[in-house]
């Protein structure tokens, strides 16, 4: 919508005649009843002031108040097609929270390409910090934000934490990753450049669990073939963080440390070959 046309539409909306109780009735239930496209028009043109008065009241987020206008309308619609006429409410109150919540949920979603405001609290938030903060900023003495941080928690049952990150949100503006990071750097170092992490892409951190869940069931396996003095020597000496000695194994065992020794080798000649018949290819890779 330009500027014409949103002047145009505005002066239509403030021409509109407003409607007796008992003509908004009838014409309510003409369209609920029969689907009476007039009736329709008559309503939403009456109540179109409503719209713009509404959007107004949002336009210092930034966006464009034809667009405010146009979800305002969106929002109109849907309280006209809920609105139930011999319920006595007139229709300007009941359609006040249609417009309001459609203009609300149109700011959410684009005032940053960031989602915010995801729950009833969090929105309460996003539309009324800037009020409650301003309010308390005129006091007769001046607050720290630590102290308008609580107040505003207070008021509206949110964390502190969530009152901090909400003003740091609304104080800045979105930044493309692609801008440099200074003025002066011409371009030499973009913001994405500051994002690299060492940490294991997803693909390797998948193929790395795969193949440590696949070993250790060729491991379990392999164990199998050991009696029950090779396993233990093998499990306390090569399968724990800090292996067994061959003295100590060799005093819990009643033999000696070599004796351990060579029951240690040939388990793992055992291990070794059992692995191998599981799977050949460790024997090419030992190769």
């Amino acid at each position: 919508m330009d500027d014409t046309a949103k002047r145009t539409l505005i002066r239509a909306a403030m021409k509109a005649p407003y409607l007796e109780r008992g003509e908004e009735h009838d014409l309510a239930l003409r369209w609920k009843d029969h689907q009476d496209q007039e009736a329709l028009h008559k309503i939403t043109t009456a109540h179109m002031r409503l719209v713009i008065s509404m959007a107004a009241k949002f336009r210092y987020f930034g966006l464009s108040m034809s667009d405010l206008i146009q979800e305002g309308h969106v929002g109109l619609l849907e309280a006209a097609a809920r609105f139930e006429p011999d319920r006595e409410v007139r229709f300007s109150t009941y359609a006040t929270w249609w417009i309001r919540a459609s203009i609300q949920d149109y700011i959410l979603r684009n005032w940053s390409i960031v989602r915010g405001g995801t729950s009833s609290a969090q929105k309460a938030l996003f539309f009324n910090l800037r009020r409650l903060r301003a309010r308390l900023a005129q006091g007769s003495e001046p607050l720290s934000n630590s102290a308008i941080y609580e107040e505003i928690s207070t008021a509206l049952g949110v964390t502190v934490a969530d009152v901090a990150v909400m003003d740091s949100r609304l104080s800045g503006y979105d930044t493309s990753l692609n801008a440099p990071v200074s003025d002066d750097s011409n371009g030499a170092s973009d913001r994405m450049d500051f994002l690299v992490s060492d940490a294991p892409l997803p693909d390797e951190i998948v193929s790395e669990t795969i193949d440590v869940e696949r070993r250790s069931r060729w491991l379990g396996s392999a164990l199998d073939v050991l009696n029950e003095r090779e396993r233990r020597i093998i499990q306390e000496r090569r399968l724990q963080d800090d292996g067994a000695t061959l003295e100590s194994l060799g005093a819990k065992l009643g033999i000696s440390k070599e004796r351990v020794r060579q029951i240690e080798n040939r388990a793992l000649e055992k291990l070794r070959a059992a692995l191998v018949k599981v799977n050949p290819e460790l024997q090419i890779a030992a190769a």
